[in-house]
């Protein structure tokens, strides 16, 4: 085995096959999908021809990151049947479910590639209606939904509120949110690894601001998603997770614990709070080195004339987790531009670190916000492993792998 490789591969992604239905709530349906990504799945979709006269199959391929099932697609001349390949999935979201649709399911019918591939699955399947409120609340509607039900199905919503439809006002019929919707999805989801079940995992992520005075700060351009994908790994691999970020514009993910912060100093309080009882402490975060001595409490006019800054050094989180760190299994990140190995190692060594993962971030891959990264995994007595460059989300996967080594057998 190449010594640059983990001795185990990282646990696949699981899978979220969104069905689109023919509702004017199919326009959601990108936004869904995006979701599901960020909340952990490897999406795939099919749309109904009804749902195309709402939204562009383009759309819906690119917030897949996958192509677009249809029925042209179905009866395209093509190895295997699309629709019991599609059916191998985790979960089976269905977006914008309308009355035809839940009709369609519960008559067992297979004359498009939607109700084939329902007739196909094994997973569970999430239905999210959306229709007007007449129509939900139709004794048919609702003996197809109790139908479903009974063979297992799962239903979010629908929620009350305003309908697209113009003057229709508002009831219950409008299609639950999308955020509300990869929350539900991973609560049915199955993930294949659960190795970190029962460990309790807290994550640091994203940038702090330090503030000069009401609306000036010290910060750095971090985004937050390396931080995340080491949260939403240790969620997918069954951990108890607490991720405490920085400002950042990503949303919440599910299934764990998401506390927001701003402050080098409110980052502290929660992370050694958040560690008192845990198992792995994970420390992505870039924490500015320095706060004003002095905070104002009004904004400064702007001068002609040269201004000093008197600063302070913030806490170094990373070493006080270290003085104190037990049994736990800690984790660091290191930026460097010369010389990182061997700076890395003695960081490692000096703030009682398990191992430290180094990249240069004037390195093509390794830039602040991109979506992959290239690391060196450092330990204290400075042996290293060069990783190749991988999704941010790959290299959560093989730090935890390592972590996992650490932790206390039983």
């Amino acid at each position: 085995m190449n010594a640059a490789e983990p001795s185990s591969a990282p646990a696949p992604l699981p899978t979220a096959l969104v069905i689109v239905g023919g509702s004017m709530a199919a326009v959601k349906a990108p936004s869904a999908l995006r979701r599901l990504r960020e909340a952990g799945f490897r999406t795939r979709v099919i749309a109904t021809e009804s749902a195309l006269q709402f939204v562009t199959p383009l759309s819906l391929s690119t917030a897949a990151d996958s192509p677009l099932h249809t029925d042209q697609t179905w009866f395209a001349p093509q190895p295997g049947a699309q629709h019991l390949e599609l059916a191998r999935a985790d979960v089976v979201v269905c977006v914008g479910a309308s009355a035809d649709l839940l009709a369609r399911a519960a008559a067992g019918r297979a004359s498009d590639l939607a109700s084939a591939t329902l007739l196909s699955v094994r997973a569970p399947v999430l239905w999210v209606p959306a229709m007007n409120e007449r129509m939900w609340l139709h004794p048919a509607v609702q003996r197809n939904v109790a139908l479903l039900r009974s063979w297992g199905g799962h239903f979010l919503g629908p929620e009350y509120g305003p309908f697209g439809s113009h003057g229709e006002g508002e009831g219950l019929g409008r299609m639950a949110e999308p955020e509300a919707v990869a929350a539900a999805a991973w609560a049915l989801a199955r993930p294949r690894d659960q190795d970190l079940l029962g460990v309790k995992v807290v994550v640091s992520a994203g940038p702090t601001r330090e503030y000069l005075d009401p609306v000036r700060f010290i910060s750095n351009p971090s985004s937050g998603k390396m931080g995340f994908a080491v949260a939403q790994a240790a969620r997918d691999r069954g951990a108890e997770v607490v991720l405490v970020t920085g400002p950042v514009s990503l949303p919440d993910l599910p299934g764990m614990r998401v506390q927001r912060i701003e402050s080098a100093l409110e980052l502290r309080a929660a992370v050694l709070e958040a560690a008192q009882d845990a198992q792995m402490v994970v420390m992505t975060a870039a924490v500015a080195d320095y706060r004003a001595a002095d905070q104002l409490t009004e904004k400064q006019a702007k001068v002609a004339q040269d201004l000093t800054i008197s600063l302070v050094p913030n806490p170094d989180i990373l070493a006080e987790l270290g003085g104190s760190k037990g049994g736990r299994v800690l984790v660091g990140f290191a930026m460097e531009t010369h010389a990182g190995v061997e700076r890395a190692a003695a960081k490692a060594q000096r703030k009682n670190a398990d191992f430290i993962l180094l990249n240069y971030p004037t390195q093509e891959g390794s830039a602040f916000g991109g979506d992959d990264n290239q690391v060196t995994l450092v330990r204290p007595d400075g042996t290293s492993e060069a990783w190749p460059r991988l999704s941010k989300l790959e290299v959560a996967q093989r730090l935890l792998t390592e972590a996992a080594k650490l932790l206390p057998a039983g």
